[in-house]
């Protein structure tokens, strides 16, 4: 992949890319606390031989981009949201297909409601819908909380015991579709940890907070919507993914059957074959 750093208002985003500069363009948004490795680059690769020019790229605090001290971002949610612009604004990009996993698929739809014009599809894999909390929604497993707690008390310069933390967590947020492929994971936490100067500041998006003023205005989304949600998803149930069909008429689903919170390589076929159909639609791409 050819790598690309991006000035974005005062940060240093880490992006590659891969494919043909001529071909619709994906821009991948990665989930919270993770790098662009975790979109892994046979995936990518895949995804570009579908005849896509795709770009994954590291958040703040993550892989090679700009890191702030454990605990203390300098930054918020909305400029989270913002870098993406950047980086299209970097590769001369005026409009993208974009797909965000968990946290990424939020950061999309704030996008898309702020700047339709820059969006020609959004799709939303194993992420939720940016509404008024539901008091039914079913809660996050308590494992996954628990793993989660143990973040903030670990021993981060013992990089064994943290790369063990980081397969650990991708374990605990698997269905039970498929197998847990852990030299799969260990592959990338090893490349992750690689890349990152400090994991522990990883965290640091644990401490921001917003998405309050995008929320409930989901009626004034443009882009067509597809989202893609394992029914055994232990972090976002698959309940409230699947109640965008009502909220958003024509937005598409692709149920991945007793898949967890995670892109696992078994069905990246599914989800590869998915993404390629719904960005085929730049007739629909930023306004319709």
């Amino acid at each position: 992949m050819r790598g690309k750093s991006v000035d974005t208002n005062g940060a240093q985003i880490f992006t590659e890319s891969v494919g043909d500069p001529a071909h619709p363009p994906v821009l991948l948004l990665m989930g919270a606390c993770a790098s662009g490795v975790w979109w892994p680059e046979a995936f990518c690769g895949a995804l570009a031989a579908r005849g896509r020019f795709v770009i994954r790229y590291d958040h703040r605090d993550t892989g090679r981009s700009t890191q702030d001290p454990p605990g203390e971002p300098s930054y918020t949610l909305a400029d989270l949201a913002d870098d993406p612009l950047r980086i299209l604004d970097a590769y001369g990009l005026a409009s993208a297909h974009l797909v965000g996993m968990s946290l990424g698929g939020i950061l999309a739809q704030m996008i898309a409601l702020d700047h339709p014009d820059r969006v020609r599809t959004l799709t939303l894999l194993a992420s939720a819908p940016l509404a008024p909390a539901d008091p039914s929604t079913p809660p996050m497993d308590p494992r996954v909380a628990a793993y989660y707690a143990r973040g903030s008390t670990l021993d981060w310069s013992d990089t064994e015991s943290a790369k063990a933390y980081s397969v650990e967590g991708w374990r605990v947020i698997a269905g039970t579709a498929h197998p847990f492929d852990e030299a799969h994971i260990r592959s990338l936490a090893e490349e992750d940890f690689a890349r990152t100067p400090d994991m522990k500041a990883t965290l640091n998006h644990g401490w921001l907070e917003g998405g309050d003023g995008w929320s409930g205005r989901l009626h004034e989304l443009r882009a067509p919507v597809l989202v893609i949600h394992g029914t055994d998803d232990p972090v976002l149930p698959y309940g409230p993914a699947a109640s965008l069909l009502g909220l958003l008429p024509g937005t598409t689903l692709c149920t991945l059957h007793g898949a967890g919170h995670e892109l696992h390589p078994d069905d990246w076929p599914i989800i590869l074959d998915a993404i390629a159909s719904h960005t085929s639609r730049d007739d629909a791409c930023a306004v319709r």
